[in-house]
């Protein structure tokens, strides 16, 4: 009985130390520069967040980040349900080569993305003398930052949506084919009812990447202060400034972003499993 009772109070020790590590790296590394980003920002009241938020550079740079996150969220959601519904119901020559193609942008640096959109809708890339013959610019402005975005986010709701879809198998579509149901209403009535909260969950996902992208769009936007700075870029320029508290301030709100896209995620595991 000794034996097992030292063995049993060594375990609990070993269990208490474990987690008193992981309370105090969490602490550490989350916890503490997330809470001195708000600390900081509201350094000088409200009153002086407020007025830094107002500044128009700001606000442009917040715009452009939401106009951004409008223009990729949709397009890549589409582009994920589809992807993620060629791949899990069909089987077809090059499908591992695609599923490896969707999944290129989380092995590259966003950066070496930016560079490749550089080096081909760019004034000396593969298709700028075309582009400018036709006034056509996408480089340093907002096409080139949407297309860095595209980039970065594509794999997000696909990765989401496969593994669900090949889970639940075909059987129930398959059913509905059978009655005379179209593909449209197939898929409204069949899929999206069983695949919905997957699909909000990498919807919130890629949202969240878009909001807080800085490599790739750092190349391809030209870092021109209050028309083609995102907010990431805004807060590094206000940095350099030294300009403390407005990219404490600029950098609450894309951590408040992360925050509420923490809780969003949450409540869509909650629903899931309630619905499950």
């Amino acid at each position: 009985m000794s034996r097992a009772g030292a063995a049993v109070r060594e375990g609990r020790a070993a269990r208490g130390a474990l987690l008193g590590a992981v309370l105090l790296a969490s602490l550490l590394v989350l916890v503490a520069p997330v809470a001195i980003v708000f600390i900081e920002a509201f350094g000088a009241g409200l009153s002086g967040f407020a007025a830094t938020l107002a500044h128009p550079d700001t606000r442009a740079a917040i715009g452009l980040s939401i106009v951004t996150a409008l223009l990729v969220v949709p397009v890549n959601t589409l582009f994920g349900i589809a992807a993620a519904w060629a791949i899990a119901r069909f089987r077809f020559p090059g499908r591992r080569l695609l599923l490896a193609t969707i999944e290129v942008p989380f092995s590259v640096s966003p950066i070496v993305a930016g560079i490749a959109y550089l080096f081909v809708y760019g004034g000396q890339g593969l298709l700028g003398p075309f582009l400018e013959a036709h006034e056509l610019r996408i480089m340093f402005a907002l096409p080139g930052i949407v297309l860095a975005s595209m980039f970065v986010t594509a794999p997000y709701v696909v990765h989401q949506l496969i593994p669900l879809m090949e889970a639940q198998g075909s059987d129930e579509e398959e059913v509905a084919a059978t009655l005379g149901a179209g593909g449209f209403a197939i898929f409204r009535r069949v899929t999206l009812p069983n695949i919905r909260w997957a699909l909000l969950y990498g919807v919130v996902l890629c949202n969240a990447r878009v909001l807080g992208e800085f490599g790739a769009v750092s190349i391809v936007s030209g870092n021109i202060r209050g028309q083609t700075n995102t907010l990431p870029l805004h807060i590094e320029l206000l940095y350099h400034d030294y300009n403390t508290m407005g990219a404490f301030a600029a950098a609450s709100v894309l951590a408040l972003a992360g925050l509420l896209t923490l809780v969003a995620k949450w409540l869509l595991e909650r629903s899931g499993a309630r619905q499950g």
